[in-house]
């Protein structure tokens, strides 16, 4: 089983250099990783010193060599629309796509995210990784991403229930079977909503939702310094992230310094007659403070990590990162006891004012900050009428 290992943190806190790190302690361990970059531009290249794009490259990045790949969003488009126009193809008699072409689209907004998920998946699928380590802008829209599978799940199964409940669709129904089966241009029996294609999504939205349930699947880490806005943001982004069922495991502090710091770093290797030497054998290396982090983010581990002025200094970093593939024991996002017909939901960085329970029909649905989440009920609770809610040291606790 492949695991994802993806970090969330306000920008310029470090991300990019921890995922780098990240991917060398783990080719380190023996594990086959791939490192997956989701900002375009120069950085992730200069920072391994050798040129990473839209394929798979091996890089070395001071140790054990990892693959690399640096997804670009034109030419996923055009790969994955020659895809949809193949199974187009399969199942309608006059495909409607096949005189377009990939060269033609323009990204619409929104679309990066989805391209990036669906490359995602393959790479897992694949069985090639052991590891695979998600270098991303690390916000909302990155969580959105994560979410949007669950979202998928939603829409779905709400709007074919609906669809499904409607006096249109008993009036038509006994015609679905041979109009399908005409425009596919095959025997099948059955409604739409039994055709492969459809059971094929409902299956891979079903292994997506339960990927990112599943800390040995996917786990998050926040990364942050001892900056007062870095840590705010990043218990917010923690936050977050439970409000979709994406565990965090821990936080990584990064170490900054500031201009005096800095001055007395160049001043020190002006005079050191072998900088590389100095530093490597520790000299001007700092690690950051955890007082104001351990608080903002108990009960997750926090982790310290090394300044270096030399930024090619890797091992320093791989030393200090946790161990990233262990068996977690950190809050659950959810749980559910039937016997008194509760759910609690962890949301460690909002109060009451900030998280809203709305209820329509079976649906129960959770805000919080910019957040929006269905639950997922048991058969126990499914349809039953919320009784209360309280907001209890981190929790929100709903009985039904």
């Amino acid at each position: 089983m492949t695991l994802i290992l993806t970090f969330l943190g306000k920008g310029g806190t470090g991300r990019s250099t921890v995922a780098i790190a990240a991917a060398q302690k783990l080719s380190d361990e023996g594990k086959r990783v791939l490192l997956v970059n989701q900002e375009t531009g120069p950085g992730l290249s200069l920072q391994l010193n050798a040129v990473v794009g839209p394929t798979v490259t091996e890089v070395n990045a001071g140790g054990q060599s990892f693959k690399a790949v640096q997804l670009h969003t034109a030419a996923l488009l055009d790969e994955n629309w020659e895809k949809l126009k193949n199974f187009e193809a399969q199942y309608l008699r006059d495909p409607f796509f096949k005189a377009v072409y990939g060269q033609e689209l323009s990204v619409v907004p929104g679309m990066d995210d989805f391209l990036a998920l669906n490359a995602i998946r393959e790479y897992t699928e694949s069985k090639q990784y052991d590891v695979i380590v998600h270098d991303s802008p690390g916000n909302q829209a990155n969580l959105r991403m994560w979410g949007a599978i669950g979202g998928v799940d939603w829409y779905f199964r709400r709007f074919k229930q609906v669809f499904q409940d409607s006096q249109f669709y008993r009036s038509i129904s006994p015609f679905i079977a041979p109009i399908t089966g005409a425009v596919l241009s095959s025997s099948s029996t059955g409604d739409i909503w039994n055709q492969p294609a459809t059971q094929s999504l409902e299956e891979m939205v079903a292994k997506g939702k339960a990927m990112v349930r599943d800390p040995m699947q996917l786990r998050a880490y926040v990364v942050t310094t001892d900056d007062d806005m870095a840590i705010a943001q990043g218990k917010y982004l923690w936050s977050a992230a439970q409000q979709i069922g994406l565990t965090v495991a821990g936080t990584i502090v990064n170490a900054i310094v500031n201009a005096t710091a800095n001055a007395t770093a160049n001043a020190t290797a002006n005079t050191t007659t072998n900088t590389t030497d100095a530093v490597s054998t520790g000299d001007n290396i700092a690690l950051a403070d955890l007082t104001a982090a351990t608080k903002a983010f108990a009960p997750l581990p926090v982790t310290a990590l090394p300044y270096s002025p030399n930024k090619h200094l890797w091992q320093p970093l791989i030393t200090a990162l946790p161990d990233l593939t262990k068996v977690v024991d950190v809050p659950r996002a959810m749980s559910i006891d039937t016997a008194s017909s509760t759910v609690k939901l962890f949301l460690p960085g909002f109060d009451k004012t900030q998280v809203k329970l709305t209820q329509y029909g079976p649906e129960v649905t959770v805000e919080a900050g910019d957040q929006r989440h269905n639950l997922s009920l048991p058969p126990a609770l499914k349809g039953r009428s919320v009784t209360g809610a309280k907001f209890q040291e981190g929790y929100l606790i709903i009985s039904f």
